[in-house]
């Protein structure tokens, strides 16, 4: 039995949850295993969240808050925590980012981590690291919900030709990657361009960079480095950045001609059967 530890709500997002999750259980008057046998979770993951050790999921606080009659409390939270669990550089942005009306982005090397399927985030992160894959890749995860939600940002991702033929986690992962990406043709708020290699020299020679509309805020435009985030709102920086992306737009295929490459590229290099039947994973 999953020994009970002393929270402080305070201390983060994820022992807040834990917090209230071991409150409202409590007030229910049900014991970790009671409520595991409702939600089909053992107690002992239970016990585990409630003490801040492992990350919930959405389909674990959906569950628990109708078992538990909480009104979704804990799923709200879970976008607190989810943000939580992205590195501390990364989090102003993310937050940022749910608010956007318009998504730019233009990734050189990898597919865009918004249209990352589950398994090729988790291969990007290994690369790094292997610590805490799971609540980094569930993290990643998350973020890509704002692109279902009622009115989802218009995302426009330009991606390198590189970005088709870098093998990220073998064959069946890139396969069902690029097939995801191909699922996004049915998407009218998606749209993907491929920067072809024989463009040659182009805009984004310096690296990956993204361009977020608000509705009720200045623009901005962010690039990464290995550690850090560097967003900023300058109409300048905002202005040299737009002119870039739209080099860049300009210079790439079609929507429809990218996916016919993207297509292409799935059959000669990763298998067979290029069909997008399944809906993208978001």
């Amino acid at each position: 039995m999953t020994q009970t530890n002393a929270l402080d709500p305070g201390a983060s997002p994820l022992q807040y949850y834990g917090y209230e999750l071991r409150r409202h259980r409590e007030a229910a008057g049900l014991t970790l295993k009671q409520l595991g046998e409702i939600v089909n979770y053992t107690g002992s993951l239970i016990g585990q969240i409630e003490t801040a050790r492992k990350v919930p999921t959405q389909e674990f606080s959906e569950r628990v808050d109708a078992a538990l009659g909480t009104d979704g409390s804990l799923t709200r939270l879970l976008v607190l925590v989810m943000r939580s669990q992205l590195p501390a550089w990364f989090q102003q942005v993310a937050e940022v980012e749910s608010r956007a009306t318009a998504i730019y982005a233009f990734q050189p090397q990898i597919v865009y981590g918004l249209l990352q399927t589950k398994a090729y985030a988790t291969a990007v992160f290994a690369a790094l690291h292997d610590n805490d894959l799971d609540s980094r890749t569930a993290a990643r995860m998350e973020r890509q919900r704002i692109l279902t939600k009622d009115k989802p940002p218009i995302l426009w991702a330009v991606l390198s030709e590189a970005a088709l033929y870098q093998k990220i986690g073998g064959t069946e992962v890139m396969r069902e990657q690029l097939l995801q990406l191909l699922a996004y043709e049915r998407k009218p708020r998606v749209h993907i361009q491929v920067l072809p290699f024989e463009v040659g020299v182009h805009a984004g020679m310096m690296g990956p960079f993204d361009i977020l509309h608000l509705a009720n805020d200045p623009t901005i435009t962010y690039s990464e480095s290995y550690d850090t985030a560097n967003p900023t709102s300058n109409p300048e920086a905002v202005e040299a950045r737009t002119l870039r992306y739209n080099l860049l737009q300009a210079a790439a295929l079609s929507v429809k001609d990218s996916a016919a490459l993207i297509r292409q590229v799935v059959e000669e290099r990763y298998g067979k059967h290029a069909t997008t039947d399944q809906p993208p994973v978001a």
